[in-house]
């Protein structure tokens, strides 16, 4: 990777016997927004906060702009942080909460004057200026929370999990403007969450955490459409995970004898071996149903286990050979009966051969 902003060269973080991060190596770009993404416990908050400089590498190092930075204070590392709690000063306005990291460098009054108003309209809030945090909405704090990381033009902004204390409108309002943000800016974003989708509608990249290790790294397409573990398939999205043997392999794809019954042509993601067990992903949204078989590349007869609408989609359940499956149809789609005898069919780039 060229013109690389954050390098984590071999990061370990014990806790005692508990070793929270686990030799770690990641690149960021300059002006990329990269997601570390995972479940509590998995090591990306404390990734984070040994950036920040609020804990310290037992192993290896951190370097910004190909300096070293594990020896240097939290305060002159350059960095804007935002977490979840917001963190405002209530007896400050919401004015002089924004200009309060510019008092601490000393700038003179008229800078920081010019500063907070810019960073305000930035964040369209130049008419709360003068209010107190007590005063403004959740997502109006987060947005002066995200002024006040922003105006001193740090290298690099650090969130943990932001948005998590607001509401679902509200939060997606407030992916969108972040996204919007970065774009603009060219911010070197790093940004903690545990929230699948809000990874998928941010990031440039998305680093999946598992166990104080990154279980794959990738844009939100290649996670999403073609993730190389179990851990990853079914914490990104929804999945079905069947279960089959290796019967040939030709380039990309194998043809593989389903555990359930029947065949299918899967892509592969790793190389595999005639003989092989190995593990299919199919996405519910990548399957198709027929009342008859239409040729596609795949095809497996099932029944008809349930049907709901749930408004913006169809979730059916099949049973297949004793094998259950999920498909996501359009909410225009008809609506099949419990017991209907259906023809499950999707594509061979859809059925992807995964690590268990």
């Amino acid at each position: 990777m060229t013109d690389v902003r954050i390098r984590f060269d071999g990061i370990s973080k014990w806790y005692g016997p508990l070793k929270v991060v686990d030799n770690l190596s990641l690149d960021i770009a300059r002006g990329e927004f990269v997601s570390l993404l995972g479940p509590s416990g998995s090591g990306k908050t404390t990734l984070l906060m040994m950036l920040a400089g609020f804990e310290a590498p037992t192993e290896g190092n951190i370097l910004v702009d190909g300096e070293a930075i594990n020896d240097v204070p939290t305060y002159r590392r350059d960095m804007g942080v935002v977490f979840q709690s917001y963190a405002l000063f209530p007896h400050m306005s919401v004015g002089e909460n924004i200009a309060f990291p510019l008092q601490m460098r000393g700038m003179d009054k008229g800078e920081i004057a010019d500063r907070v108003t810019r960073a305000l309209d930035m964040v369209q809030l130049s008419t709360m200026r003068d209010r107190w945090p007590a005063q403004l909405s959740g997502g109006q704090q987060q947005r002066v929370a995200l002024a006040r990381a922003l105006v001193f033009e740090p290298r690099v902004v650090l969130m943990d999990e932001p948005l998590g204390a607001l509401d679902k409108q509200l939060r997606e309002q407030m992916q969108l403007d972040i996204r919007a943000l970065h774009n603009r800016l060219g911010l070197t974003i790093v940004f903690v969450t545990h929230d699948q989708s809000e990874a998928l509608t941010m990031s440039d990249r998305i680093a999946v955490f598992n166990k104080g290790k990154i279980e794959q790294i990738g844009s939100p397409r290649e996670i999403y459409d073609a993730p190389r573990t179990r851990f990853v398939a079914e914490f990104i999205g929804e999945t079905n995970l069947a279960e089959g043997m290796v019967e040939s392999v030709s380039s990309q794809e194998a043809r593989i004898a389903l555990k359930s019954g029947g065949h299918v042509i899967a892509n592969l993601s790793h190389a595999v071996e005639p003989g092989q067990k190995v593990l299919l992903s199919i996405r519910p949204e990548r399957i198709d149903l027929k009342g008859q078989p239409g040729g596609a590349g795949n095809t497996l007869a099932a029944k008809v286990a349930d049907c709901v609408y749930q408004g913006d989609h169809l979730r059916v359940q099949l049973d297949s050979g004793g094998h259950g499956f999920v498909v996501r149809l359009d909410r225009k789609s008809a609506e099949w009966q419990p017991g209907a005898q259906v023809f499950a069919e999707f594509q061979p780039s859809d059925c992807r051969v995964i690590a268990s």
